[in-house]
């Protein structure tokens, strides 16, 4: 009994039982709060539709035109767009939204960063009139004005020459690929409520222009026609409030090939040019997602 004492009331013994007593785990009666580390969702997956207007600006080019009686190209022609007049009953009304030079769309994110877009972009050509240029090649059908061979020479365009327009319009259908940068990324108290997106990419697509052409008095032209291809590249600045409604300010360059423009009712007359533009636009949408998940 002594010696059991002894050990009971040593300091080697006190300390083990100390220790002893520490590892032993002591369970908590109250819940401890669980952190959970959620991001909010990110682009991927929005999708967006959007319309707007544009103005257009072409390079000069040489227009081509064949058919029975006649092989001839004018050099250097210059045309311009031809944008409505503003009014709200042009711009907004829905049986006239599409008579004003028009973009419309529709994009999904597929990634954070990028998106695919489907898109037409409705712009106007029109060759000025009048307009001095030069000629080569012939004209030599029966009953045809105009009529002689040419290497050069100066020629005016007029009404009886040639009125060559894609009023209706110079329609791009284009799918493209946008890689977008939200600048407001790092300003957390701005990024729930706004979005400031800087969006650079590249697109091509079909040319499907309705050209009004009367060509040396032949019978007049109007129709749709499968006419050439397109290839463009952007830059712009889009702004998304409350992650639904956005605006955008987009710069378009790009170049338009041609080689099959319908002159008359006749198959046999055609046209083809080539030349490059320059297309700023403003534009207004809605974004939603298609499904809502947290990551």
């Amino acid at each position: 009994m002594h010696l059991m004492g002894y050990y009971l009331k040593s300091s080697y013994f006190q300390l083990f039982l100390a220790f002893y007593l520490s590892t032993i785990p002591i369970e908590k009666t109250s819940a401890q709060p669980v952190k959970l580390d959620l991001k909010e969702q990110g682009p991927q997956g929005r999708v967006f539709a959007y319309w707007g207007w544009n103005r257009g600006y072409y390079t000069k080019s040489d227009i081509h035109f064949s058919g029975e009686g006649y092989d001839f190209t004018l050099e250097d022609v210059v045309a311009k767009d031809r944008q409505s007049e503003f009014s709200f009953r042009t711009y907004f009304h829905p049986a006239k939204i599409t008579i004003p030079q028009v973009n419309y769309g529709i994009g999904y994110y597929f990634r954070d960063h990028y998106i695919v877009t489907l898109g037409l972009d409705h712009m106007k050509y029109v060759v000025q009139r009048p307009q001095e240029v030069t000629i080569s090649g012939k004209i030599f059908g029966g009953g045809l004005p105009y009529q002689g061979d040419y290497d050069g020479e100066h020629i005016t365009i007029q009404d009886d020459l040639l009125k060559f327009e894609h009023t209706n319009g110079l329609n791009y259908l284009s799918v493209g690929i946008l890689r977008t940068d939200n600048l407001f990324k790092k300003l957390l108290s701005l990024e729930n409520k706004m979005e400031l997106n800087l969006a650079e990419g590249f697109s091509a697509g079909v040319l499907i222009p309705k050209s009004n052409v009367t060509l040396l008095s032949k019978e007049r032209n109007d129709q749709f026609h499968l006419s050439g291809f397109g290839l463009s590249a952007s830059i712009g600045l889009q702004v998304l409030i409350l992650k639904h409604f956005f605006l955008r300010g987009e710069l378009k360059a790009g170049y338009i090939n041609l080689p099959s423009i319908t002159t008359s009712a006749d198959s046999a007359d055609r046209a083809d040019q080539h030349f490059f533009f320059l297309q700023p636009t403003g534009q207004f949408g809605w974004a939603f997602f298609l499904h809502n998940k947290m990551r």
